[in-house]
Order: structure tokens, then sequence, then C-alpha cells
């Protein structure tokens, strides 16, 4: 079964999030709630896969993107953020994520996401 990390300062998208992937068969290892936390559950867990917001408090997830690359140039990072921050986008391509996701989004939205990043 496939891990996942949920990197996302509100409690309620980590739920949402959780609660998709649970339901199409992966194993959600941890939840962070920000940045430097993540980073830790990274390092200690080796996910198949992160979910990383792009704006959070403290240290933003571009920063939290550029250390997870840093320690692991593999990582597997979805970034997720609201729309409007397409200039997010470029920073986290160039940064290393694989993929970019839409808040709101759908199942079916961060599924294909996820299959294309696996």
């Amino acid at each position: 079964m496939k891990t996942v990390l949920i990197i996302d300062d509100a409690d309620s998208m980590r739920m949402t999030i959780k609660e998709l992937v649970e339901l199409n068969g992966f194993s959600v290892i941890g939840e962070a709630g920000d940045g430097k936390t993540g980073i830790g559950m990274y390092k200690k867990f080796k996910p198949d896969i992160v979910t990383l917001d792009v704006i959070m408090r403290e240290m933003d997830g571009i920063e939290t993107l550029k250390q997870i690359m840093e320690f692991d140039a593999d990582a597997k990072v979805v970034m997720v953020s609201a729309m409007g921050q397409e200039l997010y986008v470029r920073d986290a391509i160039k940064s290393g994520a694989k993929g970019f996701v839409v808040k709101p989004f759908g199942e079916q939205q961060i599924m294909e996401t996820f299959k294309k990043v696996l």
C-alpha cells in the first residue's frame, strides 16, 4: 500500500485529503500542520507521496518543498493551493514539485495527479 504524508496548516484540509486518499487505497502515515514538522516526518517515514500546502504560517510550502528535495531529490511532492496562486506553481515546479492540485479539488483530480506522480 502506498503511503502519504499530508502537510497543511488547515485541520479541515488535512482531514479532507486524508479521507480522499484512504478511500482510494492509500495509507496516511502522517499529518503535519507546519513545514518544519512536515520535514521531520518526511525524514522519519519516507512516504511514497507528499501533499503540501503552498501558503502556511512560519515556513511556506515552497521553502518546505526545497528542504524536502534537498534531503531526497526523488521525493514525490504534490503542491496544493487555492485558485489565483499560479505564480507559486512555477516556483514549486522549479523547486522539484511533481504535481499541483488547485483548491477546491475533487477526488478525481487528486487521484489523477497521484497516478501521474507515482
